[in-house]
Protein backbone atom coordinates (compact mmCIF):
# COMPACT_ATOMS: atom_id res chain seq x y z
CA UNK A 1 0.00 0.00 0.00
CA UNK A 2 1.11 3.28 -0.75
CA UNK A 3 0.41 5.41 2.69
CA UNK A 4 1.91 8.47 1.43
CA UNK A 5 -0.79 8.91 -1.37
CA UNK A 6 -3.12 6.17 -0.03
CA UNK A 7 -6.55 7.49 -2.63
CA UNK A 8 -4.04 8.19 -5.46
CA UNK A 9 -2.84 4.75 -5.70
CA UNK A 10 -6.46 3.33 -5.37
CA UNK A 11 -8.23 5.86 -7.72
CA UNK A 12 -4.88 6.51 -10.23
CA UNK A 13 -4.86 10.09 -12.22
CA UNK A 14 -6.19 13.52 -12.21
CA UNK A 15 -9.34 11.76 -10.92
CA UNK A 16 -7.55 10.46 -7.56
CA UNK A 17 -5.24 13.63 -7.47
CA UNK A 18 -8.43 15.75 -6.89
CA UNK A 19 -10.41 13.22 -4.67
CA UNK A 20 -7.20 13.45 -2.20
CA UNK A 21 -7.39 16.98 -2.33
CA UNK A 22 -10.48 17.21 -1.07
CA UNK A 23 -10.83 14.13 1.14
CA UNK A 24 -8.08 16.05 3.25
CA UNK A 25 -9.33 19.53 3.30
CA UNK A 26 -12.68 19.86 4.15
CA UNK A 27 -13.67 23.27 3.18
CA UNK A 28 -15.54 24.57 -0.36
CA UNK A 29 -12.80 25.03 -2.50
CA UNK A 30 -13.01 26.27 -6.64
CA UNK A 31 -11.59 24.86 -9.52
CA UNK A 32 -8.36 26.39 -9.76
CA UNK A 33 -7.39 25.73 -5.98
CA UNK A 34 -8.16 22.12 -6.64
CA UNK A 35 -6.32 22.10 -9.78
CA UNK A 36 -2.93 23.93 -7.95
CA UNK A 37 -3.35 21.50 -5.18
CA UNK A 38 -3.88 18.34 -6.93
CA UNK A 39 -0.93 18.96 -9.40
CA UNK A 40 -3.71 18.93 -12.34
CA UNK A 41 -4.12 21.23 -14.91
CA UNK A 42 -7.37 23.06 -14.56
CA UNK A 43 -8.80 21.88 -18.03
CA UNK A 44 -8.25 18.18 -16.26
CA UNK A 45 -9.79 19.53 -13.15
CA UNK A 46 -13.24 20.78 -14.83
CA UNK A 47 -13.30 17.06 -16.84
CA UNK A 48 -13.17 15.29 -13.20
CA UNK A 49 -15.64 17.52 -10.86
CA UNK A 50 -18.89 17.73 -13.03
CA UNK A 51 -18.86 13.45 -13.29
CA UNK A 52 -18.09 13.31 -9.53
CA UNK A 53 -20.95 16.32 -8.81
CA UNK A 54 -23.23 13.62 -11.06
CA UNK A 55 -22.20 10.52 -8.91
CA UNK A 56 -23.43 12.84 -5.27
CA UNK A 57 -20.13 12.40 -4.44
CA UNK A 58 -19.46 16.13 -4.59
CA UNK A 59 -21.40 18.82 -3.89
CA UNK A 60 -20.83 22.44 -6.28
CA UNK A 61 -21.99 25.98 -5.10
CA UNK A 62 -22.21 28.87 -7.52
CA UNK A 63 -20.79 31.85 -6.00
CA UNK A 64 -20.57 33.55 -9.00
CA UNK A 65 -18.17 33.85 -10.88
CA UNK A 66 -16.68 31.11 -9.50
CA UNK A 67 -18.01 27.42 -8.40
CA UNK A 68 -17.07 25.62 -5.14
CA UNK A 69 -16.77 22.08 -4.42
CA UNK A 70 -16.95 19.61 -1.82
CA UNK A 71 -16.55 16.34 -0.38
CA UNK A 72 -19.99 14.93 0.84
CA UNK A 73 -18.86 12.67 3.75
CA UNK A 74 -22.45 11.29 4.07
CA UNK A 75 -21.93 9.67 0.52
CA UNK A 76 -20.95 6.04 0.43
CA UNK A 77 -18.13 6.02 -1.50
CA UNK A 78 -17.13 9.24 -0.01
CA UNK A 79 -16.70 6.95 3.70
CA UNK A 80 -14.96 4.74 1.83
CA UNK A 81 -12.77 7.56 0.71
CA UNK A 82 -11.75 8.87 3.49
CA UNK A 83 -11.10 5.12 5.69
CA UNK A 84 -8.56 4.97 3.03
CA UNK A 85 -7.10 8.92 3.39
CA UNK A 86 -6.90 7.34 7.03
CA UNK A 87 -5.46 4.49 6.62
CA UNK A 88 -2.19 4.76 8.92
CA UNK A 89 -4.22 5.22 11.69
CA UNK A 90 -6.70 2.21 11.16
CA UNK A 91 -3.20 0.19 10.48
CA UNK A 92 -1.67 1.33 13.36
CA UNK A 93 -5.02 0.46 15.64
CA UNK A 94 -5.38 -2.94 13.84
CA UNK A 95 -1.74 -3.90 14.66
CA UNK A 96 -2.25 -3.37 17.96
CA UNK A 97 -5.33 -5.28 18.05
CA UNK A 98 -3.73 -8.06 16.16
CA UNK A 99 -1.63 -8.29 19.03
CA UNK A 100 -3.52 -8.56 21.87
CA UNK A 101 -5.54 -11.28 20.30
CA UNK A 102 -2.42 -13.83 20.18
CA UNK A 103 -2.65 -16.25 22.75
CA UNK A 104 0.23 -15.20 24.16
CA UNK A 105 0.28 -11.11 23.17
CA UNK A 106 3.69 -9.32 23.13
CA UNK A 107 4.91 -7.48 26.36
CA UNK A 108 4.76 -4.77 24.04
CA UNK A 109 4.55 -3.83 20.22
CA UNK A 110 6.18 -0.68 18.44
CA UNK A 111 6.06 0.30 15.12
CA UNK A 112 8.97 2.77 13.67
CA UNK A 113 10.52 3.53 10.63
CA UNK A 114 8.94 5.02 7.45
CA UNK A 115 5.71 3.88 8.53
CA UNK A 116 5.63 5.33 11.77
CA UNK A 117 7.12 8.43 10.23
CA UNK A 118 3.80 8.52 8.22
CA UNK A 119 6.38 8.22 4.95
CA UNK A 120 5.43 5.17 3.52
CA UNK A 121 5.39 4.06 0.13
CA UNK A 122 4.16 0.58 -1.52
CA UNK A 123 7.82 -0.51 -1.09
CA UNK A 124 8.43 0.32 2.20
CA UNK A 125 8.53 -1.93 5.04
CA UNK A 126 6.62 -1.85 8.36
CA UNK A 127 9.24 -2.42 11.15
CA UNK A 128 8.27 -3.34 14.54
CA UNK A 129 9.79 -4.26 17.94
CA UNK A 130 8.02 -7.17 19.59
CA UNK A 131 9.10 -7.47 23.32
CA UNK A 132 8.51 -11.14 24.05
CA UNK A 133 6.48 -11.99 27.54
CA UNK A 134 8.94 -13.23 30.48
CA UNK A 135 8.06 -16.58 30.45
CA UNK A 136 8.28 -17.47 26.62
CA UNK A 137 11.82 -18.37 25.83
CA UNK A 138 12.98 -16.95 22.57
CA UNK A 139 12.96 -20.87 20.92
CA UNK A 140 9.44 -21.60 22.04
CA UNK A 141 7.63 -23.01 19.15
CA UNK A 142 3.93 -22.37 19.81
CA UNK A 143 5.32 -18.44 20.52
CA UNK A 144 7.17 -18.47 17.32
CA UNK A 145 4.16 -19.98 15.26
CA UNK A 146 1.91 -17.74 16.70
CA UNK A 147 4.48 -14.27 15.91
CA UNK A 148 4.50 -15.45 12.65
CA UNK A 149 1.10 -15.95 12.00
CA UNK A 150 0.62 -12.10 13.15
CA UNK A 151 3.14 -11.40 11.36
CA UNK A 152 0.94 -12.77 8.06
CA UNK A 153 -2.21 -11.20 9.17
CA UNK A 154 0.15 -7.68 9.47
CA UNK A 155 1.41 -8.41 6.02
CA UNK A 156 -2.20 -9.28 4.86
CA UNK A 157 -3.55 -5.71 6.26
CA UNK A 158 -0.98 -3.61 4.22
CA UNK A 159 -0.03 -5.61 1.48
CA UNK A 160 4.11 -4.40 2.64
CA UNK A 161 6.58 -6.48 3.98
CA UNK A 162 6.58 -6.59 7.51
CA UNK A 163 9.92 -6.80 9.43
CA UNK A 164 10.23 -7.91 13.13
CA UNK A 165 12.53 -7.26 15.93
CA UNK A 166 11.98 -9.74 18.38
CA UNK A 167 13.74 -9.04 21.89
CA UNK A 168 13.01 -9.66 25.12
CA UNK A 169 11.83 -6.84 28.25
CA UNK A 170 15.31 -6.66 29.61
CA UNK A 171 17.27 -6.52 26.09
CA UNK A 172 14.60 -3.75 24.97
CA UNK A 173 15.37 -1.77 28.11
CA UNK A 174 19.52 -2.30 27.56
CA UNK A 175 18.84 -1.36 23.83
CA UNK A 176 16.92 1.62 24.35
CA UNK A 177 19.50 2.98 26.77
CA UNK A 178 22.52 2.32 24.28
CA UNK A 179 23.96 4.12 21.72
CA UNK A 180 22.88 1.93 18.06
CA UNK A 181 22.07 4.61 15.73
CA UNK A 182 18.92 1.65 15.16
CA UNK A 183 17.53 2.46 19.02
CA UNK A 184 17.60 5.80 18.45
CA UNK A 185 15.33 5.95 16.00
CA UNK A 186 13.03 3.29 17.48
CA UNK A 187 13.35 5.75 20.74
CA UNK A 188 12.71 8.90 18.51
CA UNK A 189 9.94 7.83 16.09
CA UNK A 190 8.65 4.91 17.53
CA UNK A 191 4.81 4.31 17.99
CA UNK A 192 3.65 2.27 21.01
CA UNK A 193 0.81 0.31 19.73
CA UNK A 194 0.50 -2.76 22.49
CA UNK A 195 1.77 -2.68 25.72
CA UNK A 196 4.79 -0.63 26.82
CA UNK A 197 6.69 1.50 26.07
CA UNK A 198 10.53 1.87 25.93
CA UNK A 199 10.45 4.18 28.97
CA UNK A 200 7.71 1.88 31.19
CA UNK A 201 10.31 -0.92 30.03
CA UNK A 202 13.11 0.62 31.82
CA UNK A 203 11.52 1.00 34.67
CA UNK A 204 9.65 -2.71 34.50
CA UNK A 205 13.14 -3.89 34.74
CA UNK A 206 14.52 -1.96 37.26
CA UNK A 207 11.06 -3.02 39.43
Amino acid sequence: MDFIRPIEAIVPGAQGRVLAVLAEITAELNLRTIAQLAGVSQAQASRVLPGLVDLGVLERREVPPASLFRLVPEHVACRALLAVARSTDTVLHEIGQLAASLPHPPVSVIVFGSFARRSAGPESDIDLVVVRPPDIDEDDDAWTDSLEGWRGDVRRLTGNPVELIEVSADEAAVKAAGRSHLWAEIRRDGTVVHGFSLDELRGVRSA
